[in-house]
């Protein structure tokens, strides 16, 4: 702003920020890897180089239902344009090889007349209305068939039966697309982040899922998957290398029961890419955690899947969810606003691996977890006794200011009398 007011020149002033800044450190931030699944659960790939466009349309219903609406309406609406012109077409040529076109339209009580293929269609725009009548099905009144030609009514046959399918592959198609798996899952939530806490003494990564919807997920199950880009001994690269790890559920069948929202966990041991990883090498840890709940739409019958996933920048070492499920009036209430909510508690920094070797970690942590509550508990009573006490000397001065003060009097006969007033 005084460079601008020409108070100080601007060369001075450029040259005080390139010094300020060269003397600042600059901190790099580690390169961001793109995400193989975003959080709403859309895969981060692109196709290229298809040679072989002909694989998709020998499964053509496949690939309408894949087609954005747009794209759908646009190609239902020039089938049955098409399919309308081309029979108008057909109707057209049956009344000029048949020579109806230079006869009058008959009446009801003209018998004795000349019968055409098709009663006032002299013209393609008749041709062409009386092609939507045949294949729709309005039927005026108009334009109706007779029996002097069997090419008509042959024509009449073929119309209806395209009419029939086209009006089935729309209306499967419709159907399909409102009633996709995918819809059904924008009810079935995640929560923002994942945490690493310490749950019945072992490290345990956990996340919560919850679905919106009273009608229930049938037979709902959960995997996990970290995917990460690896390089085998012979020096291989794989760029996706997918791993499983298993999943904390005390029922063997390994499905929940999704009436409310839950925790769902992973014990961090030999088996999980997780063991090697302490909190401070969580942060340059390139890889992903991808979170897969699937099950049965009670409603529908139809399978659904929903998907998301998490980076080493959305798991919050050291934290544990907030409860949200509170008993309110003989029914269980749950809380929504406070789905991704977590809280600091005392976890060790090390990784899983260094806590299986040394578990005196984890009894240390606890101490000193146990020690700083307590501290944190008196120092809250001092506080407590502080304000106490100051509300009590507070209370006697305003005491104190309303006493009346003693006033003597001196009789003549010597005697002093003393008057509170």
């Amino acid at each position: 702003m005084l460079a601008r007011k020409s108070i100080i020149p601007e060369e001075y002033v450029l040259a005080r920020i390139a010094a300020e800044n060269l003397g600042k450190p600059r901190i790099r931030d580690r390169p961001r890897t793109a995400r193989f699944i975003a959080k709403n659960g859309a895969c981060n790939l692109a196709h290229k180089n298809i040679r072989e466009q002909g694989r998709f349309l020998q499964d053509i219903f496949t690939t309408l239902v894949d087609l954005k609406w747009r794209h759908t309406i646009v190609i239902f609406t020039t089938s049955f344009l098409c399919s309308w012109l081309f029979f108008a077409l057909v109707w057209w040529l049956v009344a000029f090889a048949h020579g109806d076109m230079d006869q009058e339209c008959p009446l009801n009580d003209d018998v004795n007349r000349w019968k055409p293929c098709v009663t006032c269609v002299r013209s393609f725009a008749s041709a062409f209305l009386f092609s939507i009548e045949v294949q729709v099905t309005i039927g005026f009144g108009g334009r109706m068939m007779t029996e002097e030609c069997p090419l008509a009514i042959t024509v009449l046959i073929l119309q209806n039966i395209v009419g029939l399918i086209i009006n089935a592959v729309m209306l499967g198609c419709i159907f399909m697309k409102t009633a996709q798996a995918h819809r059904r899952a924008e009810t079935l939530i995640f929560s923002r982040n994942a945490v690493i806490a310490v749950r019945n003494g072992r490290l345990c990564f956990m996340f919560r899922v919850g679905d919106l919807r009273k009608s229930m997920i049938i037979n709902a199950s959960v995997r996990i998957q970290v995917v990460k880009k690896t390089t085998t001994p012979e020096g291989e690269v794989i760029p996706i290398h997918q791993l499983d790890i298993p999943v904390d559920n005390p029922i063997e069948s390994n499905n929940i029961f999704l009436v409310a929202p839950l925790i769902i966990s992973h014990i961090i041991d030999k088996r999980s890419p997780l063991y090697d990883i302490s909190a401070n090498d969580l942060a340059n840890q390139d890889l992903e955690i991808i979170v897969i709940l699937e099950g049965v739409v009670e409603t529908t019958g139809i399978t659904t899947q929903a998907r998301t996933s998490y980076v080493s920048e959305e798991i919050l070492w050291g934290h544990r969810f907030v409860p949200i499920v509170t008993e309110e009036e003989g029914t269980y209430a749950v809380d929504y606003s406070k789905f991704g909510n977590t809280s600091k508690v005392a976890a060790p920094r090390c990784s899983a691996k260094e806590l299986d070797e040394k578990p005196s970690i984890l009894i240390q942590t606890l101490q000193k977890s146990e020690l700083s509550h307590q501290n944190s508990l008196r120092k809250r009573n001092s506080m407590r006794r502080n304000n106490s006490m100051r509300r009590t000397n507070s209370m006697r001065r305003n005491n104190s200011s309303f006493i009346v003060p003693k006033v003597q009097f001196i009789t003549p006969e010597g005697n002093q009398n003393t008057l509170e007033t």
